[in-house]
């Protein structure tokens, strides 16, 4: 059984009084552990996409399920990490980590556990004491994933989370990520903008049609992991994508 289906799931908005088609119809299925990248032009309905798999959103049409199971709201097996992090600069690094666990009701010495255990994956166990103003953007990422991370979710969303770092920071966390994900086994969907980044992270690149936004191609990255952004040979494996998604940009920037 596949970690995640979606089957016929469209999305449709009121906007200046008339219903605009926002996503769909989409069709997916996702492997346990498998790690999906997603690109698209903005607008395209990649974040909708990811607020109905997180039941943030209802569709209005189709169905998604997770391990077989229809989703009809959030849950723990499904969580999100957002581009600007979503930390509570009232809580110490240690105490953002720790706080679903402490929603869930988790014993505190195993929260600890987990939470130190996930702070020296992120290369972070030297700043658990630190307040959030005290950290770098890509310090603030790595604490969000961690809490992400802690509750041990099935499913991991990530909805542009290293947009906003430069360009050192952003390869050194995609590389990390892909050594979190080897060890944890956790589905990810990852979105973003940058093609290359697509094919470093993903097992699969799917990309997006311009609204109402569907898979229109699909391009599987056979290169050996843990990889990097400068690796030889990943411009030529996601050359075939790169035509399609300029087009669909063009098509975009018009409406």
């Amino acid at each position: 059984m596949s970690a995640l289906e979606l089957s016929g799931v469209e999305r449709r908005f009121d906007l200046a009084g008339r219903r605009v088609a926002a996503l769909g119809p989409i069709d997916l299925s996702v492997a346990t552990g498998e790690f999906i990248t997603i690109v698209g032009p903005s607008g395209c309905g990649k974040s909708t996409l990811l607020n109905l798999v997180a039941g943030l959103d209802r569709p209005d049409a189709g169905t998604i399920t997770v391990d077989g199971r229809p989703v009809t709201g959030t849950s723990p097996d499904r969580l999100m990490v957002f581009q600007d992090g979503g930390l509570f600069p009232w809580l110490d690094v240690r105490e953002n980590v720790e706080f679903g666990l402490r929603v869930a009701g988790v014993e505190k010495g195993e929260r600890r556990e987990r939470a130190d255990r996930l702070l020296e994956q992120v290369h972070l166990s030297s700043f658990a004491s630190a307040r959030i103003h005290q950290l770098s953007g890509g310090m603030r990422q790595r604490v969000a994933l961690a809490r992400a991370l802690a509750p041990q979710p099935r499913i991991l969303l990530m909805d542009e989370p290293f947009a906003a770092l430069d360009a050192q920071t952003r390869d050194r966390l995609g590389f990390e990520l892909q050594e979190i994900q080897a060890a944890t086994k956790t589905t990810i969907l990852f979105i973003t903008h940058n093609l290359r980044e697509a094919g470093c992270l993903g097992d699969r690149v799917l990309l997006m049609s311009g609204r109402p936004g569907r898979f229109i191609r699909e391009l599987a990255i056979r290169l050996p992991r843990p990889r990097r952004i400068e690796d030889e040979g990943l411009i030529e494996t996601i050359r075939p994508l790169m035509a399609d998604l300029r087009r669909e940009v063009d098509a975009m920037a018009v409406l």
